[in-house]
This record gives C-alpha cells, sequence and structure tokens, in this order.
C-alpha cells in the first residue's frame, strides 16, 4: 500500500513539475527582504502567495497571523486523527541582496544555468518550502498523504524570529504535534543527505564609537584628536590572540567540550581543510588551530565582525578624522554557551579596552542559545529510510555551524525536538551575491518528503 501511494504521488510530482517551477520562480521574484522597512509590503505579498498556494493544494485552516513585526502563515491538514501529525517549519524571508554589483544577475530576477536557479532565496529558504509544498501538492492532491500536517512559515527569520516564541506560546494547542521537520538545514553534498543533530546559536551586536562632534581636517587635527575608526579597529584586533582564540574574558567558560569519540565521527565526514578551501577559494584556513576544520566550525563558538562603517568610503580621497565609526559583531554559541553571558562579556571586554577619549555604545541585537538533539529526534528513523530510498545511500549526521533558533524554542515550548535537514548545498552561496540551488538536488529533495510523508 505505501509503495503504490508513493509511486502515486511522484508520478504527479513527475507530471507537475514544470508548473511548480514556475510559481517557484514567481515566489522569488517577490524580495522578500525582512530586515528593511521598505520591503514591508513585498513581504506581505510573499506570505500572500503563500496562503493561495496551500489553499489551492488543499490544506485546511490556511490563516495569517499578524505579529509586531512580520505576519506568521499557519495551514494543517488532518485525515486522521489517530494518525501522528507533522508540524513543519520555513521562513519566507530572505536576506539583503547587497552588494548588488557582485552579482552576475538581477538578485529577484531568478535565472536558469546548468542545473542551477540563482535568485536571493533560491535555497535559503524559499526553495526549501517549496519542496515542502511540492510534495504535500502531490499527496494531497493524489489523496496518498499518510500522516497529518501542520505548517507555520514565519516572516522574520533573518531578522532572530524576534516575534516567533511568543507565537509558539499563545499557539501551543493549535501546534501540538509528535514530530517537527525543519529543512532549513542542507546537505553535505549532493550525493550525502544530510540530518543536523547540533546547531550553534547565536550572539549579535552594534558597537558604535564617537569622537569629536563632527568630522575634521586629519592634518589640522591628526595627532591631538583620537580617530573613531583607529579605535574600532584597535579594539576588534585585539578581540582574538594570535591563535584564533577569542580574548573577551570568560567566553569560553561555559563551552561544553566535543569527545575524541564524536571528533573522530565528525571527521569521518570529510569536511577536511581542502573541503573548506576549494569551497570558498582562500589558500589557508584560520581559527583555533588544535581542532578539526570539521569541529571549529559546528562545535566552537566564534566572533566575527559582519560590517564596518567609518569615514569616507566612496571613490578618491577625502582627508578626515571622522565623527563616528560603527561595527556589526555576531558570535557563534555552542551548547551551554548563555547569549546574555556572552553580552557581558564583550561589554567587560570594551569597558577595559576602550580608551577614555571616545563615547561607545553596544546594543545587544538578537540572541540565542545553541540547540542540540541529547537523544534522538522523533521520526528520524523514517525520515532516514525516506533519505536512503531517494538517493540509495545512508545519511550522514553532523552538527551544524549556522543557528535556527526555532529548533531551541519548538523544544522549549512544544516539546519536541526537531528532524533538520534540507536539501541546499554548501557552495549555494547562501547570504552571498549569486545565491542558487542546484535543481537535480532539489528536485531529489521532493521525492523523499513523498516517500517520508507516505510512510506512515
Amino acid at each position: 500500500m505505501t509503495i503504490i501511494k508513493t509511486e502515486t504521488a511522484q508520478q504527479y510530482y513527475q507530471d507537475n513539475q514544470q508548473n511548480l517551477l514556475e510559481e517557484f520562480l514567481h515566489f522569488l521574484r517577490i524580495p522578500s527582504v525582512s530586515t528593511d522597512l521598505l520591503h514591508k509590503t513585498d513581504i506581505l505579498a510573499a506570505v500572500t502567495v503563500l496562503e493561495k498556494k496551500l489553499n489551492d493544494i488543499g490544506l485546511d485552516d490556511v490563516k495569517i497571523f499578524p505579529t509586531p513585526g512580520h505576519p506568521i502563515l499557519y495551514a494543517e491538514k488532518t485525515i486522521d486523527p489517530e494518525k501522528p501529525t507533522i508540524l513543519f517549519y520555513g521562513h519566507y524571508d530572505v536576506q539583503p541582496p547587497d552588494p548588488i554589483d557582485a552579482w552576475r544577475h538581477p538578485p529577484f530576477e531568478p535565472h536558469l544555468e546548468d542545473n542551477y536557479l540563482f535568485a536571493r532565496g533560491a535555497s535559503d529558504m524559499k526553495g526549501q518550502i517549496w519542496a515542502t509544498i511540492s510534495a504535500l501538492e502531490s499527496l494531497v492532491k493524489t489523496n496518498t498523504l499518510a500522516v497529518n500536517i501542520k505548517l507555520i512559515f514565519e516572516g522574520e527569520e533573518e531578522i532572530g524570529s524576534p516575534s516567533l516564541e511568543k507565537f509558539l506560546s499563545e499557539n501551543k494547542d493549535l501546534l501540538a504535534c509528535e514530530i517537527v521537520l525543519n529543512p532549513d538545514g542542507g546537505m553535505l553534498a549532493a550525493d550525502k543527505p544530510t540530518i543536523i543533530y547540533a546547531l550553534r546559536g547565536m550572539a549579535y551586536f552594534e558597537l558604535r564609537i564617537y569622537g569629536p562632534k563632527a568630522d575634521l581636517h586629519s592634518g589640522i587635527f591628526g595627532g591631538v584628536i583620537d580617530n573613531p575608526a583607529n579605535i574600532l579597529s584597535q579594539v576588534i584586533a585585539g578581540m582574538h590572540d594570535k591563535e584564533g582564540r577569542i580574548t573577551l574574558p570568560g567566553f569560553y567558560d561555559q563551552v561544553r567540550e566535543i569527545s575524541e569519540e564524536e571528533t573522530l565521527q565528525l571527521s569521518e565526514i570529510g569536511m577536511d581543510e581542502a573541503f573548506f578551501r576549494g569551497i570558498t577559494g582562500v589558500t589557508s584556513l584560520g581559527g583555533e588551530k588544535e581542532f578539526a576544520p570539521i569541529v571549529r566550525v559546528g562545535a566552537r563558538p566564534t566572533l566575527d565582525v559582519n560590517g564596518l562603517y567609518a569615514g569616507y568610503i566612496d571613490k578618491g580621497a577625502k582627508t578626515i578624522i571622522p565623527a563616528y565609526a560603527m561595527a556589526k559583531i555576531s558570535t557563534r554559541l555552542v551548547p551551554d554557551q548563555n547569549p546574555d553571558m556572552v553580552h557581558k562579556s564583550l561589554r567587560a571586554y570594551l569597558e577595559k579596552t576602550m580608551p577614555g577619549t571616545v563615547r561607545w555604545e553596544l546594543d545587544f541585537l538578537s540572541g540565542a542559545p545553541a540547540y542540540i538533539v541529547e537523544d534522538q529526534a522523533p521520526g528520524v528513523d523514517i525520515f532516514v529510510n525516506a533519505l536512503r530510498k531517494t538517493w540509495g545511500v545512508e545519511p550522514l549526521f553532523k552538527r551544524e555551524g549556522g543557528s535556527i533558533p526555532v529548533a531551541t524554542s519548538m523544544k522549549n515550548i512544544l516539546g519536541v525536538d526537531s528532524i533538520i535537514t534540507g536539501f541546499g548545498l554548501p557552495d549555494d552561496q547562501i547570504h552571498s551575491p549569486n545565491e542558487r540551488l542546484h535543481l537535480p538536488t532539489h528536485r531529489k529533495g521532493v521525492k523523499a518528503l513523498i516517500h517520508f510523508l507516505s510512510s506512515f
């Protein structure tokens, strides 16, 4: 019976693949950038497209929930109250496309080339949402769905999901489920289906340094007035030592160390120095040299400057001492680290390091702890089988360096660990210019989801 269900739904997907692709392209054309209020109407356009699509494929109780920020979309499909319920998560917002000049094609005009689809959000994570929708349509339209479904799609993931925890807490009964599937992860390679069992958390800051009341002539005032850009550079440089370790006081106090056994298991995945050099184009790696690269990106905390601004940054020369300098700073956190403690650690470092010749401010913009599945997520054995059937190989289990705060929120509020997966690839250039989606892998992902949802 399960084989017949799967084959029927798979054939529907094959027959309707082109139509689904055209709808996906329309979805990608909407610049749903959550961090920029100028795109608020685009956010609404994106969630409206999803609302219509979920209604069209036959889901029930499709509803847009307003929040203080961007709306959350909910839908469900109950086929049998005795069957388990799977809650799918996704986010329809995307990162800003900057720098625009680095794109080979306009970021919101999808471009197909050599089995790749280029567009902002193609992989992260509109492509993963569309894989979910494609699988559900194939099953619902052929009456072969074998499990109850709930969906939530939010529009604030790229800005830290500030409205999500309140929504989860206020709608615990509505969102009650036995299994959570979150396809906001990715694969190690096109032939290596992957399940993620741990994610790093994050704490994000904006540091501003103020000097003179206005920009000054660097010839007249240079040598007597401290330059905020110079001070910012010195402060940032001191945040790491020569061994790549972070120097903030107490930063490592709560870090959970990784065992030798887990280090060996992760090292067998193959993400070694050659892998990272090949995928990034760098000549050598940085960071804490005593740890293997796969450990550095999944099980060790980091601190990075994500943006800098100071003084004159256009072409040509302008000799000034800027009145102001700013840095965006993020930390990736591992299990047991607390974002609030990291905030205190950074503030303590600045209080000790910053000279009295300038004034400074630190804003804690967002924070979320790391996530780790201590045992096994519900339903993961069935999902493993679906990946195995689709790819013909055993799935890999890994830690992920990125952050998906909703996994921790769902565990704490709904009491369910997440199956974190996805069908994007490491070289999809998410958050970067020329983001892309490998369509053959995406289509395999749809087939794997069909296997999964017809196997209960």
